[in-house]
């Protein structure tokens, strides 16, 4: 078996940090037109800005809230082929600001008229990437138990995260090592994992399949207005979607995803405490493969650096806990991750990655 398809994984994720300036913006360096754009300015707290191209460039969502979709003025203008254009705004692009850019590429576009394919219960449109994964999904709930969306992949999703568009309700996750398909998380709350089959997986509990993901009869994921969905499948040697358990110790838990992490986002489910989120461009070094800089999906707060409550080593085959907080890694605790990768561990012609 192949070590990996995707020899570089900077053509379908990259992280970009950019300063502000104040006036419109084109940032470049992305290396790809980017469909879905997690903006957070860092040196001061502001939102979580999300933006994708299925929805279209002036609508935002803030991953930290509950808002429903919004049209701001002077944020996002356009998707350009090697990155984005931002206008004035000082919560996306405050002079001398630094700011980070997450991007992910989709790119081809669906359409499934359920009644006509025989492919789920909802019609549903978006962009896919089945190379990388990844799919953005917009569909309108019906409110109806065991309903199921087309996701546009070729495999199983291993983690999908929606937001209703229209009202209030929570930012919904369910992953593939939460207890069953009827539990998620909630990516704007500390919460622990809950019992929520009104939400995703319905009264039969079920886990996606290579064709559709199902959904309860409840809001915020299947209420009656209009709906955003990110599913994501595994791809060897680029993507990795799973858990691990916490050992309390510096010394701590290493977590095999077969690459070198250029992303890791991580949630403990057992207990109530914040989202994590670390890359390979905001690192400050404790040490030659530590990552000590952090962001909060749930917290407008700014980012921390240089601290030592959830240090992590990004490794050429996975990552590794320095930290002995329960947050990242109490004694026992369970947690779940979605991590992309910088490098393959080994290349699909056999060259292997190396750690910092």
């Amino acid at each position: 078996m192949a070590y990996t398809t995707i020899d570089k994984p900077s053509d379908y994720f990259n992280t970009v940090l950019y300063t502000g300036n104040g006036s419109t913006n084109a940032i470049t360096g992305v290396g790809f037109q980017p469909d879905w754009l997690w903006l957070k300015k860092r040196n001061s707290s502001v939102n979580h800005f999300l933006f994708d191209a299925v929805r279209g460039a002036s609508k935002e969502l803030n991953s930290n809230n509950t808002e429903a979709e919004a049209s701001p003025a002077n944020y996002l203008s356009s998707f350009d082929s090697d990155g984005f254009t931002i206008g004035s705004d000082s919560d996306i692009n405050g002079s001398s600001d630094t700011h980070v850019s997450w991007n992910w590429k989709a790119g081809t576009s669906f359409t499934n008229d359920a009644s006509a394919t025989g492919i789920g219960t909802i019609d549903s449109t978006g962009s896919v990437n089945t190379d990388a994964g990844f799919s953005i999904v917009s569909y309108t709930g019906n409110a109806t138990d065991n309903a199921s969306v087309k996701h546009g992949l070729n495999t199983a999703p291993k983690m999908v995260i929606i937001k209703d568009l229209s009202d209030t309700s929570t930012w919904g996750v369910w992953h593939q090592s939460l207890t069953n398909g009827g539990y998620k998380l909630t990516l704007n709350s500390t919460a622990a994992q809950a019992d929520d089959s009104a939400f995703i997986g319905g009264s039969n509990r079920a886990i996606p399949t290579s064709s559709v993901f199902f959904l309860g009869s409840g809001g915020g994921g299947n209420g009656t207005n209009a709906n955003i969905a990110y599913c994501f499948s595994e791809v060897k040697g680029y993507s990795k979607f799973g858990s691990y358990t916490g050992n309390g110790n510096a010394d701590g838990t290493f977590v095999y995803t077969g690459f070198k992490p250029a992303f890791v986002i991580r949630k403990v489910t057992s207990a109530s405490s914040d989202w994590l989120m670390q890359d390979n461009k905001r690192s400050e070094s404790g040490g030659s493969n530590q990552i000590r800089n952090y962001l909060f999906p749930n917290s407008s707060q700014a980012e921390v650096s240089n601290q030592d409550y959830f240090n992590i080593d990004f490794l050429s085959n996975g990552f590794k806990m320095r930290s002995t907080d329960g947050g990242a890694n109490g004694s026992g605790s369970s947690y779940i991750y979605m991590a992309f990768a910088e490098n393959p561990f080994v290349t699909s012609s056999g060259v292997p990655a190396c750690a910092r």
